[in-house]
């Protein structure tokens, strides 16, 4: 019985030691097989060595391929493909392999290294095999020095995914390089288009955008003691509020210093020799008032609130420059009036004989060239008659009609009984003597009489003043109200036997001869014109209030303005047309001042409208009285030039790089003009 329980129980032992064995050899087909796949993964070639003396390279090599097939096929059946993938390229993306990472993970013993192959194999001897490790390795050193360069080689997929993935950075790294230089020019771009808007006629030298600031070290004193000042109001203020007195005192003091010290200057030569030590000693009270009073979020605030005070100011100067510009231009300099003055009473001290023109004859024969001038200002229609004549091949075929106001007549006579132009023809009238030009006829005199016009230009309560705004007074120009301004719109009447004549402004100049104007082919036009839509602000819709219903359906806002100051009017197809009439109705239906404000231009392109045949350009150039960057070769190249604007030649606030092609028509030398004081 005892032996039968003891066979029984060395068998029940024997089972359950049988019964174990499945599991351990899962484990030891894991522990072998997994490494296989870590290395068949990385595409490495694997070797067995069981016996380094008695198989050579050759045969290890077979060996190799021959125990790849088969660790493979244990591989596949047992795990499914997803994960064989999976393992693949998770050892991937370690990269490529190298020698060393297998000496500084503490390669086993049973790994064994021969040159660029490698063979591995499992022995059952670690010990023996260790030996042979250490035995090996110093001579593989010393024999082959690049062994421990040496990589394993990937499969072809592997490699494949390998570049894909460095093609992939490189592409995304050239994508951020490439929108972080997008956003370095956008912000370049958008600084040069915040300093364009920046008034530099208002910010001076200071601006870092002049020519002489290219050199940064060009007037820093004076830009050092303005940023001082600039800092110490800010302290000043923040030290009365935290009621710092003594601070606040020296702060004032240093303040007053520095300004008397900077004065006007704009360079550092311009400044005061105690400059460096007022630097020094603001400096001094600067750095005080930084420890004892500096907090980011205050001195921020009082910068921005500096900021915006200066912004109000810039505005209100631009502001007060254009009013004063628009009140200059209303005026007659004194020496213009002057010499009005003297030829005046010169005219009406002659006897009634002598006040005649010669040639009158010439007045209404058609084959002349007639030009219309109407002015109330003697000096400048005397350089309108005078460079036509010098610039005219035959003087004698020209013929000057001039009309002027009453107050004006005998002055404009007597100038040109005085200064006759060469062998043309002048004569001059006054438009008051037109006895048809009548409030029943003409609208605009109409107007002129009514309460609300009067109410708008002579009223003393109404608004004139800097605050009602510059716009409001250009429209209060003397020159609206002249009928001198509106008989444009009347030369078939002024001129009924002439057909065809020559329009000028008394701000223009000639510098070539005209005749050629009268050989152009207006094309059944009524008005030849200088198209002035090179820039978007000369068209309709500058001019005209688009949101009336009659003028938006009757005009396209886009259409192409034109130039008043030298225009060729063909007076046969006016008659036929009815130009006046045209003219008559849109401005008695303009009462209101709801279609257009004052002035002749806005109801010259209503009653124009498609009757206007352009010139060429280089007959009319426009700009000499506002823009200061009119090309000199289109200047030069111009049969008229016009000082259309606020500043005209005549007047102190003209542009003084264009008054030479004015001053040179006028005779300084006459006794009336030296007797007014007038010069170049």
């Amino acid at each position: 019985m005892a032996m039968k329980r003891g066979l029984s129980g060395a068998g029940g032992h024997r089972n359950r030691g049988g019964g174990s064995r499945f599991p351990l050899a899962i484990l030891i087909v894991f522990a072998v097989l997994v490494p296989l796949l870590f290395f068949v993964g990385r595409g490495l070639r694997v070797t067995a060595v069981a016996d380094r003396d008695d198989l050579s390279i050759g045969t290890s090599t077979q060996n190799v391929d021959w125990r790849e097939r088969l660790a493979l096929q244990h591989v596949k059946s047992i795990f499914k493909k997803e994960v064989i993938d999976a393992v693949t390229a998770s050892t991937s993306d370690m990269g490529p392999l190298s020698l060393d990472i297998f000496k500084k993970n503490n390669l086993s013993a049973s790994w064994k290294v021969f040159g660029a192959k490698t063979s591995v194999v499992d022995t059952s001897e670690p010990n023996q095999a260790a030996a042979d490790v250490r035995k090996e390795t110093p001579k593989s050193k010393k024999d082959h020095s690049s062994d421990d360069r040496a990589q394993f080689v990937g499969k072809p997929a592997d490699l494949a995914r390998r570049q894909l993935r460095e093609k992939r950075r490189e592409k995304r790294a050239s994508e951020l390089v490439r929108k972080d230089d997008e956003t370095t020019v956008k912000l370049e771009n958008t600084a040069i288009e915040r300093s364009k808007s920046v008034d530099s006629a208002v910010l001076g030298k200071y601006s870092i955008w002049r020519k002489e600031n290219e050199n940064e070290n060009s007037d820093s004193t004076v830009r050092l003691m303005r940023d001082q000042m600039i800092m110490a109001r800010v302290y000043v203020s923040i030290a009365k509020m935290k009621n710092k007195v003594d601070l606040y005192q020296q702060l004032q003091t240093r303040l007053k210093e520095s300004q008397r010290a900077l004065g006007e200057a704009t360079a550092d030569s311009d400044l005061h020799q105690s400059a460096p030590e007022r630097i020094k000693a603001m400096g001094q009270v600067l750095s005080v008032a930084r420890e004892q009073l500096y907090d980011c979020k205050l001195v921020t605030g009082k910068l921005r609130a500096m900021l915006q005070s200066a912004d109000e100011q810039v505005r209100l100067l631009k502001k007060q420059s254009t009013f004063l510009s628009q009140l200059a231009a209303k005026t007659i300099p004194n020496a213009i009036h002057c010499l009005s003055m003297r030829l005046t009473i010169e005219y009406y001290l002659l006897p009634p004989e002598k006040r005649q023109f010669p040639r009158r004859e010439n007045l209404e024969n058609p084959n002349l060239y007639h030009y219309a001038l109407f002015s109330d200002n003697v000096l400048a229609a005397s350089v309108v008659v005078n460079s036509t004549v010098m610039s005219a091949k035959d003087s004698s075929k020209h013929v000057f009609h001039v009309v002027t106001d009453k107050l004006n007549f005998g002055a404009m006579n007597m100038w040109f009984l005085l200064n006759p132009p060469g062998k043309a023809t002048i004569h001059v009238e006054n438009v008051d003597e037109f006895k048809w030009l009548n409030s029943s006829y003409c609208p605009v005199l109409r107007q002129l009489e009514s309460a609300a016009m009067k109410e708008y230009y002579f009223k003393a309560a109404h608004p004139t003043t800097l605050s009602s705004g510059a716009s409001n007074l250009k429209y209060r120009n003397p020159k609206y109200l002249s009928m001198l301004n509106h008989l444009r719109f009347y030369l078939p009447q002024v001129y009924p036997k002439l057909d065809k004549i020559l329009f000028l402004d008394d701000d223009i100049v000639v510098q070539k001869d005209l005749t050629g104007l009268w050989s152009v082919n207006l094309r059944g036009k009524v008005n030849g014109a200088v198209e002035t839509c090179g820039e978007s602000f000369h068209r309709f819709d500058k001019y005209l209030n688009f949101t009336n219903p009659h003028i938006a359906r009757n005009f396209d806002p886009n259409a192409c303005g034109w130039a008043y100051g030298m225009n060729v009017f063909d007076l046969k197809e006016w008659k036929k047309r009815d130009i006046t009439g045209i003219y008559h109705k849109w401005q008695n239906m303009n009462e209101d001042r709801v279609l257009w404000k004052l002035g002749t231009l806005p109801p010259g392109l209503i009653t124009f409208y498609g009757l206007t045949q352009p010139l060429e350009k280089s007959w009319h150039v426009l700009g000499l009285g506002y823009n200061p960057s009119v090309d000199r070769a289109d200047i030069e190249n111009a049969a008229v030039i016009h000082y259309n604007g606020n500043m005209k030649p005549w007047l102190e606030l003209g542009m003084t790089r264009y008054r030479s092609y004015w001053t040179k028509y006028i005779k300084y030398d006459h006794p009336f003009v030296r007797s007014c004081n007038l010069s170049e």
